[in-house]
């Protein structure tokens, strides 16, 4: 083994009055060889520029793959910008700002406040800004005015006491499911609203003005922010909503064939995990719904949509997601019974799954297409003839298992008959909860027709 020495190195800084870092370098000198290396060595200010550059251009790549991922994020974030550089005009120019006064800044804190993703989410807080904003500043003006007309101290009773009392009663409201679900960022504007004109208007003699001059830049802020949310490629999220749903039903009916596959082949499928997106997406879709309520007819959706249907169509599907979890997980157990007890049931058990994922994916069909099916009634029903063939296959399961075994009817082969049953138990299970999934399959359908009711799907012919 060659032996190493290593030899550091630093030149002497040059003459001067200012102390500066020097670079640092190691130089290796092999003995049996004539190779020199020259390693640098980087300072402490070098190593976190490094670092930094480093984190910076993960961010980068990240925000990069984001934007690519979906524009409109990028899109929204530019409508944001120039709905503010539009609302500034009326702070920087200065006959928009004698026009509105003092309160210009008022209009820039509401597009901040009230401009979301979606149209529905600007929707919800705009008007219930406008509609706190306009309640709980009259209510006050109209307090203001009634203890203006007694004493200082009676004033102050009635000013200081219309503020306890509303804010206790607003903030209680907000517990109600209807309210908070629909209401809750109004309640909150309304006592704001409410407290700062009552609180500021005991020292503030032109009350009116203030609050006339408070509305009419809150009611810019709110136009200039829905022109730009409605008019400059608008998110609907009455469309998102419609969207999700359909790619979670294409999901779910993958994973139930991806479940049978996986048991049946003892293949790995990837499709098979499509049934946690459907467990996961109640959020998003209660989310969506919600704001999806304050949107106008727009697209295929009209007035009025059943956008709460869609959140029963997604219990629905969750419902079945979960039996969907259950055999998967059932499928990766420990215990499996015996392949001769699987192949006798394979054959029934696929073409149940097929027409279950058949039926899932028809109902998607239709969503997309705002259309009725023809021939779902045919589906299920042979949905429901597959499930009698697989309890057909079940019941002759013990008999064909002790005929591959050689197993006779004699009381000499009793334990190994029971052996054989206590081994097909993964089996059974694994079975009942796919029959049980075209149960849940069917549950989806029904929510889909009710919806297809109430929009009013238009009658066509099937895609598959």
């Amino acid at each position: 083994m060659a032996a190493t020495s290593k030899v550091s190195a630093m030149p002497l800084p040059a003459a001067s009055t200012m102390q500066v870092a020097p670079p640092e370098w190691r130089v290796t000198i092999i003995e049996e060889g004539s190779s020199v290396k020259i390693e640098h060595e980087f300072g402490p200010a070098r190593r976190a520029y490094l670092a930094i550059s480093t984190k910076a251009s993960t961010i980068v790549k990240m925000l990069w793959r984001m934007g690519a991922d979906d524009p409109r994020k990028v899109v929204h974030g530019l409508k944001v910008g120039f709905a503010l550089a539009v609302v500034s005009l009326f702070y920087y120019l200065r006959p928009l700002y004698d026009g509105v006064g003092g309160a210009a800044m008022w209009a820039v804190m509401t597009v901040v406040v009230i401009f979301e993703y979606t149209v529905g989410g600007s929707l919800y807080k705009g008007l219930n800004r406008a509609a706190a904003t306009l309640t709980g500043g009259g209510l006050a003006v109209g307090v203001h005015y009634i203890a203006s007309k007694t004493d200082e101290a009676w004033e102050l009773v009635i000013l200081n006491s219309s503020v306890f009392i509303l804010a206790s009663v607003v903030t209680f409201s907000r517990f109600v499911p209807a309210i908070k679900r629909r209401f809750d960022y109004g309640a909150t504007i309304f006592i704001l609203t409410f407290s700062l004109v009552a609180v500021s208007g005991y020292r503030v003699d032109q009350l009116v003005n203030l609050a006339q001059q408070r509305l009419s830049t809150i009611a810019i802020g709110i136009s200039i922010c829905l022109m730009v949310c409605m008019l400059i490629c608008p998110v609907w999220a009455g469309s998102d909503l419609h969207c999700l749903i359909i790619k979670n039903m294409d999901k779910l009916a993958e994973s139930l064939e991806g479940c049978v596959e996986e048991y049946f082949s003892g293949k790995e499928a990837q499709k098979a995990r499509g049934y946690k997106c459907v467990i996961n997406s109640k959020l998003s879709e209660d989310s969506l719904a919600n704001l999806a309520a304050w949107e106008p007819a727009h697209g295929p959706f009209g007035f009025r949509h059943p956008w709460s249907q869609y959140q029963q169509v997604g219990a629905a599907m969750r419902s079945c997601a979960y039996c969907i979890e259950a055999l998967h997980s059932s499928s990766h157990s420990e215990i499996q019974a015996p392949e001769l007890m699987k192949r006798h049931l394979s054959e029934a058990c696929i073409k149940l799954s097929s027409k279950s994922s058949g039926a899932l994916k028809e109902l998607s069909a239709c969503m997309e297409c705002m259309q009725s099916s023809e021939c779902l009634s045919d589906m299920v029903k042979e949905m429901k003839e597959a499930v009698e063939e697989v309890k057909s296959a079940m019941k002759s399961l013990p008999t064909q298992c002790n005929n591959e075994l050689g197993l006779e009817k004699d009381d000499d082969n009793m334990v190994m008959k029971r052996q054989s049953l206590m081994e097909s138990m993964p089996l059974v299970t694994f079975v009942s909860l796919l029959m049980e999934i075209s149960v849940k399959v069917e549950g989806v359908v029904e929510a889909v027709e009710k919806l297809g009711g109430l929009a009013e799907f238009k009658p066509s012919g099937s895609k598959f």
